[in-house]
This record gives C-alpha cells, structure tokens and sequence, in this order.
C-alpha cells in the first residue's frame, strides 16, 4: 500500500469528488471502489455546502483538498490556507494550471507555490509535469510525493508520455509517485501501476461513466491488478518468437 508523508494508505486508488450526477451516485461509487483517498476542491465544498462537507466525511477515505482552478501562486497559496482551516489537514493537492485549454500546470508557479506552503508545514501533493528537472525542484522545495500528469484533465487519453514516466520512475526510485490526469479506462490505471507508480488519481472517468459505481469497481480492480502485476516481475518483451512448450525430449516423426 502507498505511503504518503509517513502515512500508509488502504488503497492505491485516489478518487475525485467532482462532476457526479448526484450525490447518491457519487457515494455509490465510493463504496464500490473503495479508494485510499477522496481529493475534494474548496470550491466544490462551498458549493455544496454542510451537505456536501457531510457527504465526503463519510466517504470511508482520507481527505486531500486541493487548489483545482487555481491560476497564480496567490491564489493557489490562499486557497491552501482556507483548505487547511476548513478540512483540518495539512495534506494539500496542489494545482497552479498554467495553459487554458490543457490544463497543464504552470511548472514555475507551481515550484514557488510548494515552497511557500511546505516551509508554512503544509505536505504539499503537487500536480505536474513528468519533467524530471521540474521534479526535482519540486522535492528540493520540500515536497515528498510528486504526482505527474498522464494526460490533460478530463481528456481520458490514459498515459501519453510512457517513456517520460518510465524515466521519472527510475530516476526517483524512493519517492512515491501518483499518476494523476488523464486515465479514462481501467486499462490505462493499471499499465501505470504495471510500471511501478504508487497510485492512481482519477475522477472523470467514473464521474462520465455511464454506470459510475461499476467503472469505480473496475478501476479499484485494475489498479489492484496493475500493482500485482509489477511485484511479480513480469517477463521482458522480446523481439522473437519463444515456444511455451519445451522441444527438448520431444519425439520427432521422419
């Protein structure tokens, strides 16, 4: 199980609270895949009010606010702050989008930001590039955990950058690492798990699903099998053909 600023977590999958179509469907979905954590946005919270902040209490996860639709080191350092006084953690997801259409993350911005909020003794969650450079800033800014992106938000593409991730995987092989964005089906949460990720942070795909409660259920699945997968170290590619049955002690007919 993922470890997370010295906290061990029950699962792997970490589940947004966003875009559901009621908050019934939204619970469902929770109690059918189970997820180690519950990111909700401060924004979400005061829309919804005291019924929603009881919704997600009783969710069965860990709470991780975050600064979604935060576009300046301010605002992403002032909407910490209040999700530390509203929730009562000093986990935070950190979000400073950079780019209108993508999403991406002001890599910049997003390095001021986590250095302001660790030395205020936040645990900082910081959504960002698979850049390894940007990474390593971030963990020099007092970061302990990284969450690079698989694809743009909501766009369902799964992992667009394999080999990048890959990379950062075997270049920070201690820190935990959440692919965070991106995923749109079970498949692609556990080809991220087969390469060796902590976690899997999604919400539009079970959000968008037609049957949200059962995409929830497969993804909890495919990330349980995505982990598996890598422990059991799984055999290499290979460019030839190899025969499963041995030849060796076979009889051969002239």
């Amino acid at each position: 199980m993922p470890v997370f600023y010295g906290t061990e977590i029950d699962s792997a999958l970490m589940l947004g609270t966003a875009q559901y179509p009621s908050p019934s469907i939204l619970a469902d979905a929770f109690r059918a895949a189970r997820p180690g954590i519950a990111t909700v946005s401060l924004r979400r919270e005061a829309g919804g009010g005291q019924g929603f902040w009881d919704l997600v209490s009783g969710l069965g996860a860990r709470i991780l606010p975050n600064t979604a639709g935060c576009h300046t080191v301010k605002e992403a350092v002032t909407t910490a702050q209040m999700a530390r006084e509203l929730f009562g953690t000093s986990w935070i997801k950190l979000e400073v989008i950079g780019h209108a259409d993508t999403l991406q993350p002001d890599v910049v911005a997003l390095i001021e930001a986590a250095t302001i909020l660790s030395a205020d003794g936040f645990e900082v969650f910081p959504y960002c590039t698979e850049d390894l450079t940007v990474c390593a800033r971030l963990l020099d800014a007092g970061c302990q955990v990284l969450m690079p992106w698989g694809a743009p938000i909501g766009s369902g593409r799964g992992i667009n950058n394999a080999y990048g991730l890959r990379s950062l995987r075997a270049h920070f092989p201690d820190v935990p690492l959440v692919v965070d964005a991106g995923i749109g089906l079970p498949s692609h949460a556990a080809q991220a798990m087969e390469m060796g990720f902590d976690a899997v942070l999604l919400n539009s795909a079970v959000a968008r699903a037609g049957d949200p409660a059962a995409m929830a259920r497969a993804m909890a699945l495919a990330v349980e099998a995505g982990r598996a997968a890598f422990t059991a170290d799984p055999m290499d590619a290979r460019d030839m053909a190899a025969p499963s049955t041995p030849v060796i002690g076979k009889a051969f007919l002239e």
